[in-house]
Order: C-alpha cells, then sequence, then structure tokens
C-alpha cells in the first residue's frame, strides 16, 4: 500500500508540513510506504488548457500532456497511490497558489465531459485534505472557507475517489510575533492556543492518515 503527501505551503517545517507528517505516520502505523511531495521545491506550472487530454484516441487522452517536474508526481498517483493527502494552508480564501494549479494538473485531464461528468482516472483512491489556517473555526462560514472546503471534497471524490476534510484553525502563524506588523493578533493567545491546541490537531492528522490507509 502505498499513501502519497503532497505539501502545498512553502514552508517545509511549519503547521502544514507537521501535520502531514503525522498523517503519514498514521499511514505507516496501517503498514503503508509513505511519500511526502513538496510542492514548492518543483518546477511547474499549472493548466496551460492545452486539451491533449482531451483528444479522442490522443496519446495523453486523460493524462496531462504537460512535461515538467511535477509530471513523474501525477504518474506515481495514478500508478502507485492508493491513498492521496493533500496540506494547504488557506491563502486569501482559497488553497495555496502551488496547490491550486496542482489540483488543476491532477483532476482537469481525467476529468470526462460527459453528462453526467465521468472519470478517466484508471481506479478508486482514498484522498484527504487537510488545511491550515489563520482563521478561527466560527469564521469559516462567512469567510467563505465552508463552501471551499465542500466543493474541493466533492471534486476530488468524483474523479479520483471517496475524500474527506481534516482542519486547523486559528493557526500559529510567525516564531516571534514581535518582529512583524500584526496588530489584529494577540500573541498570548495565540502561543497558548500553538501550546494546547495544536497539538490535538497533531493528533487528529495521525488518525486522519491512519483511517485513509485503513480504508484503502
Amino acid at each position: 500500500m502505498t499513501v502519497i503527501a503532497i505539501n502545498g505551503s512553502p514552508r517545509k517545517k511549519w503547521n502544514t508540513a507537521q501535520l502531514l507528517t503525522q498523517a503519514l505516520a498514521g499511514a505507516a502505523s496501517q503498514g503503508a510506504d509513505t511519500e511526502l511531495v513538496r510542492l514548492y521545491d518543483l518546477d511547474f506550472k499549472g493548466c496551460t488548457s492545452c486539451f491533449a487530454c482531451k483528444l479522442i484516441d490522443g496519446p495523453s487522452n486523460g493524462r496531462c500532456a504537460l512535461k515538467d517536474e511535477l509530471t513523474p508526481v501525477l504518474r506515481r498517483i495514478e500508478d502507485e497511490a492508493e491513498a492521496l493527502i493533500l496540506g494547504t494552508p488557506v491563502y486569501f480564501g482559497s488553497q495555496s497558489g502551488e496547490m491550486r494549479s496542482f489540483l488543476e494538473r491532477l483532476l482537469f485531464a481525467p476529468l470526462v465531459y460527459a453528462d453526467p461528468p465521468r472519470t478517466a482516472f484508471p481506479r478508486r483512491i482514498k484522498t484527504g485534505v487537510i488545511y491550515t489556517m489563520n482563521a478561527p473555526q466560527e469564521a469559516i462560514v462567512a469567510l467563505g472557507y465552508e463552501a471551499l472546503f465542500r466543493s474541493t471534497e466533492a471534486t476530488l471524490a468524483r474523479i479520483l475517489g471517496e475524500a474527506e476534510t481534516l482542519c486547523s484553525y486559528d493557526t500559529y502563524q510567525f516564531p516571534d510575533y514581535s518582529k512583524v506588523v500584526m496588530e489584529r493578533m494577540d500573541p498570548v493567545q495565540k502561543a497558548e492556543r500553538r501550546e494546547q491546541v495544536f497539538p490535538e490537531d497533531c493528533r487528529k492528522a495521525f488518525e486522519f492518515g491512519r483511517r485513509l490507509a485503513s480504508k484503502a
């Protein structure tokens, strides 16, 4: 069993990365082989709308035709992954730019324009998304985040397989708040939440990965 995690954060050791590490540890506890891919280490683009993936009997029908450093990652997901875990911070109400570009490449190629839409992805795999965000949980509906979570989950489920979401709210953003302009935030409250709540988020991430691997 292979479980691949995709880090869509530019930060390699911060909130998103730590939660993905715990999720992969949970998957490994079920006997899975695990891999962590950092998107910000790769040189790639989002979908270029070439539509080679839609050409009837074309060599890339159902697969992204672009060739760059993301290509082998997409192939491993298609050929090897039995579960896929995505991790991204929420930036301006959406996934990070690199994660958004990754999702375009991952999901558009196997999407078949049909009524109802169907998928050309060769098999069904379990998928999960871990979101980290500065916003508190009580604000996500008003901010439109809940719609983002549900829409992404539905798209993943339609094209790849059963999907679920895990959120880490009101995250600690800076090692030292005294060095940044951040007048809205209470550094003491942020530090307390980091100490008291984030460990529980890490535990949930471990269970998240364990559950995805056990379902796979």
